[in-house]
C-alpha cells in the first residue's frame, strides 16, 4: 500500500512539471503529457511583460516586469488564462505604463523588443484606438492652435513647451520660429483659397469697413472687413486684409489699403460702400471715391457710398457724458473699489444691503476705463445701491468715501444719457441681421430725445445734451440717407417710417428731406435698371438652387432657353425701362406688412426676388451696408485700438496671416471642418 501511494505521488509531481498553460480568455485548462508530448514555447506577447514565479509548492503567479504586481497563474492542476494579464497592459491599468508617455501615445500595448522591428500584432481596446504618429499633422495643429488662441510664435522654442512635447511624444521633432511661421502662413493660404471661392460666386456687391489700429512705432494697420449677402440671402462678413500703412494720417493711407484689397480679392467694380472708423479728411474721401463701383457722386450726394462708424459716434458721445461728471464718477469708482477689493468690506456691504432690504439685484463691478459700457454699468449699479453706501459707515467705521446726495443725482443724470447709447451699441455686439434698419430707429430717437433735453432748465443737463446733439447731428447729416434707404427696403416700413421720423426731427422742413430720399432711391434704382437684365444666369441658377430633382418642366424650360430666345431678351431690355422703374413704384405703393418683431427682411427678399428681380438686387446691396466698422469686442472702446508690441515686431505679411486666419477659422471653412472631424 505504501509503495502504491509513493508511485502515485511521483506521477502527480511529474504531471505538474509537464503541464503547459493554454491561452484561453475565459477558461482554465490542463494539458497532460498524453495530450502534449512536447513543451511548447509561449507565443503570447503577454510574456514579454510577465514572468512566472513559483510562490509555493503547487502555486505559481505571473509577476509584471514593470510594476511588480503579481497575478494568479496556476494553483495545483488549474492554470488561469491570460485575459486578465492582457487587460493589465492593454487598458492602461499598469502604473508603470501610465507613466510612460511614449508607449501610451503609440499604442496601449507595445512591448520593447531590444531594437528589433516592432511586432505587427497589437492589443488595444475600443476606448484607446491605435493612432499613428504624423509629424506633419502635428505641425499643422500647432499652427492652428497658435492662430486660434493668439499664442506667440516663439512659444515653440520655449523650454517648457519643448519639454512638454518631448514627454508627450518623443518622436516629434521640435520646430523653430521660422518653421511655425511658415506653417501659419500656409494655413492662412489654404483658408484663403476656400474664402476666395465663396467671394467669387457672390451674386451682389461687397461693402467694406475700415478700422485703423496704431502701434508703438506710430505705424498704422488698416483692418479691412468685407460684408456681403450670399446666395442663401445670409449676411456674411470676413476680415479680408490687415495692411500696414507707414503714414496712417496721410490722405492716401486708406485709399492705398482699399486698392490693395480690391486687387488682392479681384473685387474691382464690385465695391458698393465704405464705412470708416477713422477720421478722414475731405481729400482722403476724394481718393476713396474712384474705387467705388457706383461712379455717380450725385446719388444721395455721395452719402450712400461713404459712411461714418456709429460705434465711434456713440463712444464719443459717451465720453462727453462721462467727462462732464468725471468728479462724481471718480467718487463712485473709489467707493466701489473700497468694497470690491476687500472680502471683509464686501461682506459688510452685503450685510447692510440685507438689513435695508434693498430690492436691487445688480452687483457692483469695478469699471475698465478703456470701455465706457463698464463705467455705465458701475454707475447704474451704484445708483441702485446708493442707500447701502450711505449707511455703510454705520457698519464699517473705516468707510469715509460715501458720495453725497447731489453726487448721486448727478450719477443718475449720467445714466439717463448713457442708457440709450448703451442699448444702441449693444445691438452691434449681438445681432447678425442688417443693422442699417435698426439704427435708423436708434439714431432718430436719440436725436429727438436730445433735441428736447437741450431746453432743460438745468444747465448741467442742457450742456451735456448740447454736446451730444452736435455729434449725433453730424452723424445724422452724413448717414441718415443711408439709414433711410435701408428702411425703405423693409416692407414693414418703406417710405412711411421715413416720413414719420423726418417730421419729428425736421418739423416744417421735413418735406424737403423726404423728397431727397425719394429722389435718391429712384435715381439709384435707375442705375440698377441700366445693369444687365435680371434674367441673368445668376438669378436663373439661384432660383433653381433648391430644386435638386430634374422635372419635365425644368427640362422644357432649358429647351426654351436654347431655342433662339436671346433676341427676346434683347427686346425686353430695350422696351422695359419704364417697366423696371414701375417695379420700385409698385413695391412702394403696396400695403405695409404687419410689424412682426422677429421679421427676416433678407428672407422676405429671397422669397420675392422673382417678383422684384431688379429691386431685389438693389435691396441685396443696400441691406449689406454695415453701420459700424468696429469689431464686436471693440464697440465700447474709448481709446484707439493698438497692436501689441509682439505683433508689431512681426513682418506685416505674418500679422495679416495670423489675424485673417483666426477670423476665417472662427467661421470654419469646409476644409477646416474636415480636418477637425478626421478620424483615425
Amino acid at each position: 500500500m505504501l509503495t502504491l501511494m509513493t508511485g502515485m505521488a511521483e506521477i502527480t509531481e511529474a504531471t505538474n512539471m509537464e503541464t503547459t498553460p493554454v491561452e484561453n480568455n475565459n477558461e482554465l485548462a490542463l494539458i497532460t503529457p498524453e495530450t502534449q508530448p512536447k513543451r511548447r514555447k509561449k507565443k503570447s506577447m503577454v510574456w514579454e511583460y510577465f514572468t512566472i514565479e513559483t510562490v509555493s509548492a503547487g502555486c505559481r503567479r505571473a509577476c509584471c516586469n514593470r510594476c511588480k504586481q503579481s497575478f494568479a497563474y496556476s494553483t495545483g492542476s488549474k492554470v488561469a488564462g491570460t485575459s486578465h494579464l492582457k487587460r493589465h497592459i492593454a487598458k492602461g491599468t499598469c502604473p508603470a505604463l501610465l507613466h510612460d508617455q511614449y508607449n501610451n501615445q503609440l499604442t496601449p500595448y507595445n512591448p520593447k523588443t531590444g531594437g528589433s522591428e516592432p511586432r505587427k500584432r497589437r492589443y488595444r481596446s475600443p476606448s484607446s484606438p491605435f493612432i499613428p504618429f504624423d509629424q506633419d499633422r502635428c505641425r499643422h495643429e500647432i499652427a492652428r492652435m497658435i492662430i486660434m488662441h493668439e499664442y506667440p510664435l516663439h512659444m515653440v522654442e520655449h523650454p517648457g513647451f519643448i519639454a512638454f512635447v518631448q514627454n508627450l511624444q518623443p518622436r516629434f521633432d521640435k520646430v523653430s520660429f521660422n518653421t511655425v511661421q511658415g506653417d501659419c502662413v500656409a494655413t492662412y493660404l489654404r483658408e484663403k483659397q476656400s474664402l476666395m471661392k465663396l467671394i467669387e460666386g457672390i451674386p451682389g456687391r461687397v461693402c467694406l469697413t475700415l478700422d485703423m489700429w496704431t502701434s508703438n512705432q506710430t505705424l498704422g494697420y488698416v483692418f479691412i472687413t468685407g460684408h456681403f449677402i450670399d446666395f442663401e440671402w445670409k449676411l456674411q462678413s470676413r476680415v479680408l486684409n490687415v495692411i500696414m500703412e507707414p503714414y496712417p494720417d496721410s490722405d492716401s493711407a486708406l485709399s492705398h489699403a482699399v486698392a490693395a484689397c480690391l486687387s488682392d480679392w479681384s473685387l474691382e467694380g464690385k465695391l458698393f460702400s465704405l464705412t470708416c472708423n477713422h477720421p478722414t479728411s475731405e481729400a482722403g474721401l476724394e481718393n476713396l471715391r474712384p474705387l467705388l463701383c457706383t461712379k455717380n457722386p450725385l446719388i444721395l450726394n455721395g452719402q450712400l457710398l461713404l459712411g461714418n462708424c456709429i460705434a465711434r459716434t456713440l463712444s464719443s458721445m459717451a465720453k462727453d457724458v462721462l467727462g462732464a461728471g468725471h468728479e462724481v464718477v471718480k467718487k463712485i469708482r473709489d467707493s466701489v473699489k473700497y468694497v470690491k477689493t476687500s472680502e471683509s468690506h464686501d461682506e459688510k456691504f452685503v450685510q447692510v444691503k440685507n438689513q435695508l432690504q434693498v430690492p436691487s439685484e445688480k452687483s457692483l463691478i469695478l469699471d475698465n476705463q478703456t470701455q465706457w459700457n463698464t463705467t455705465y454699468q458701475m454707475l447704474a449699479a451704484g445708483s441702485e445701491l446708493k442707500e447701502v453706501f450711505n449707511c455703510l459707515d454705520t457698519s464699517d467705521p473705516d468707510y469715509k468715501l460715501a458720495p453725497s446726495i447731489e453726487d448721486w443725482k448727478v450719477a443718475e443724470t449720467l445714466c439717463t444719457f448713457l442708457k440709450p447709447l448703451f442699448d444702441a451699441a449693444s445691438i452691434l455686439t449681438t445681432t447678425t441681421n442688417p443693422t442699417a434698419i435698426t439704427f435708423f430707429h436708434e439714431a432718430w430717437k436719440i436725436h429727438a430725445d436730445l433735441g428736447r433735453s437741450i431746453t432743460n432748465e438745468d444747465p448741467f443737463i442742457s450742456n451735456i445734451a448740447k454736446s451730444m446733439l452736435e455729434k449725433i447731428d453730424k452723424y445724422w447729416k452724413d448717414c441718415s440717407l443711408i439709414l433711410a434707404i435701408a428702411v425703405v427696403m423693409d416692407p414693414r416700413f418703406k417710405m412711411k417710417l421715413v416720413e414719420f421720423s423726418f417730421t419729428k426731427i425736421f418739423g416744417e422742413d421735413a418735406p424737403t428731406y423726404i423728397k431727397i430720399v425719394d429722389d435718391g432711391i429712384h435715381e439709384l434704382f435707375l442705375e440698377y435698371v441700366a445693369l444687365p437684365l435680371p434674367l441673368t444666369p445668376t438669378y436663373t441658377e439661384e432660383g433653381n438652387a433648391g430644386n435638386n430633382g430634374k422635372t419635365d418642366e425644368s427640362q422644357q424650360g432649358n429647351l426654351l432657353s436654347d431655342q433662339g430666345l436671346t433676341d427676346f431678351d434683347v427686346y425686353i431690355m430695350e422696351t422695359s425701362s419704364q417697366q423696371m422703374k414701375s417695379e420700385l413704384d409698385q413695391y412702394l405703393e403696396e400695403s405695409l406688412l404687419p410689424r412682426v418683431q422677429e421679421f427676416d427682411v433678407l428672407g422676405w427678399w429671397k422669397l420675392n426676388k422673382m417678383k422684384y428681380p431688379t429691386l431685389s438686387k438693389m435691396a441685396r446691396d443696400i441691406l449689406s451696408i454695415p453701420v459700424s466698422a468696429a469689431a464686436p469686442d471693440s464697440v465700447f472702446d474709448i481709446i484707439i485700438k493698438q497692436l501689441d508690441e509682439y505683433r508689431s515686431s512681426l513682418r506685416p505679411e505674418t500679422v495679416e496671416a495670423l489675424i485673417c486666419a483666426k477670423d476665417w477659422l472662427h467661421y470654419g471653412s469646409e476644409e477646416s471642418n474636415a480636418l477637425v472631424k478626421m478620424e483615425f
